[in-house]
């Protein structure tokens, strides 16, 4: 494929080719872009609860208790390797935008060999620490080998799994959500069909337990790594690399520099928000059982209401990237306009259906007639609209991020979740009783989306491309 894989959009350009996000319809391009994205993630999270009910259906409560510690130390690791990740796709849209697809190719590698290369330092630090890092996190001895069997497979096939993210990652910036989402099906059943015949050791398979699904999960990830290495080199993508090309995967001045400054915030911002979910959950549970119950089960819920504004933001964030690099600032003025109306519009139909039909819906995962069922109905009622008002936030913070803007975001969010959620809860607690909590996640939001407006219309975030700011209004 030539290096003029993208071009300006005027009659003096040639012909857009699949993945070229700097021409054509922008609302039909931004929708049939999130599709997948969403798509990918219901698929995720699917395949994670069917496997969570193989290993406590197969190994027990014990084994289920194992994997979520284990699984805690691992989301930690990957928030700092998917910042990394969404700065070198930045990076990548750029490159495209502006039509230099040597330069994207260069962004590509240097992102994918220092996150492949850390994640490798990371595997083997994790081998040799998994049992202190079970005990800082007050692991029960009742389930701390099986634990760390579990951690310790995961980290050897923590290379293989990053080197999938970050291909997948570079193909969203480089405008195809299919390919990703192709491999993500290849992941989901394989780990589904692979997690019972590991850990009981059917047919051919050895008898593993829970190192049996840490394993099936590895195995998965070689499999979707493989399926998008074939698609990428048979379809000849623009970020497929050959020959002298494989250099580019040996980290270079300032495509590393640009990975590790906008890399750093972006995966602190997540650790903050992970952070203070743990920190809500600790509230939650001084509240007793049917509290922490109803939570768990509005957060089930709750995790299918932010997809798809995740998928808009991550498709705005593609979009706007290859439009700056393709100094087309206008049109990314409507992209980011179409993304809030588009958030806006699917996010207040999800909670009001959400609302129509909670009782049955909450009483799948709680029993029909359960005392906690009331407790969750106020849940939702009182803090479903926290997630209309972060939809808008994602799809303001994305434009944001595709321009390379990462402090204000991380600075916000800051702000926001912690003098923020949890000083309202602090503050109200005395008078509102269990009610803080849930107007905690309104007031947070609230004041989060205030000040990425401000930051958004006021602030100089774009300053790096020589355009001025603008606040977007309705949706194209």
């Amino acid at each position: 494929m030539s290096d003029t894989y993208l071009a300006e959009e005027s009659p003096s350009r040639p012909k857009a080719r699949q993945g070229d996000l700097t021409q054509g319809p922008i609302l039909r391009t931004l929708i049939l872009f999130s599709i997948p994205t969403m798509l990918s993630n219901v698929l995720q999270t699917l395949g994670q609860t069917i496997n969570t009910i193989w290993v406590g259906q197969l190994l027990g409560e014990g084994a289920l208790a194992a994997t979520v510690n284990a699984n805690l130390v691992m989301f930690l690791v990957f928030s700092t390797v998917f910042g990394f990740g969404m700065a070198a796709t930045v990076k990548v849209g750029h490159g495209l935008g502006a039509g230099n697809v040597d330069d994207a190719r260069r962004s590509f590698g240097t992102g994918t060999g220092f996150c492949v290369g850390a994640a490798t330092l990371g595997a083997a630090l994790g081998w040799v620490l998994a049992d202190p890092l079970l005990r800082i996190l007050a692991t029960p001895e009742t389930i701390h080998d099986q634990a760390m069997a579990y951690l310790r497979v995961i980290f050897v096939g923590m290379p293989i799994s990053t080197l999938q993210m970050m291909i997948s990652m570079g193909l969203r910036g480089a405008g195809d959500a299919k390919s990703p989402f192709y491999a993500v099906i290849v992941i989901t059943v394989l780990t589904i069909v692979l997690n019972p015949l590991l850990i009981l050791g059917l047919g051919p398979f050895p008898q593993l337990g829970i190192a049996g699904s840490a394993l099936a999960n590895v195995l998965a990830n070689i499999g979707g790594l493989l399926l998008l290495v074939f698609w990428v080199y048979w379809r000849d993508l623009p970020l497929r690399l050959k020959g002298r090309e494989f250099r580019y995967l040996i980290p270079q001045g300032e495509y590393l520099s640009y990975v590790l400054a906008k890399g750093v915030p972006m995966g602190a911002q997540t650790l903050l928000n992970s952070a203070s979910g743990v920190i809500m959950l600790g509230f939650v549970n001084r509240e007793g059982m049917l509290t922490t119950a109803a939570y768990g089960a509005v957060m089930q819920v709750w995790s299918y209401v932010q997809m798809p504004a995740f998928a808009v933001s991550m498709a705005v964030s593609a979009m706007v990237a290859q439009n700056a690099g393709a100094a087309q600032h206008e049109r990314a003025g409507r992209i980011t306009r179409a993304g809030v109306g588009t958030t806006v519009v699917i996010t207040v139909t999800m909670a009001l259906l959400l609302l129509a039909f909670d009782t049955p819906l909450l009483s799948l995962f709680l029993g029909s007639g359960s005392d906690a069922v009331p407790i969750a109905n106020r849940i939702q009622l009182i803090a479903i609209w926290s997630w209309v008002l972060n939809g808008v936030m994602m799809t303001l913070m994305g434009t944001m991020r595709a321009y390379g803007a990462v402090i204000g975001p991380l600075i916000i969010m800051a702000v926001a979740l912690y003098p923020g959620r949890l000083g309202f809860y602090h503050f109200t607690y005395g008078a509102l009783g269990a009610d803080a909590l849930w107007l905690a996640f309104v007031f947070g939001s609230t004041l989060a989306l205030l000040m990425t407006i401000v930051v958004y219309t006021r602030g100089n975030w774009r300053k790096a491309f020589g355009e001025p700011v603008s606040m977007p209004a309705a949706a194209e």
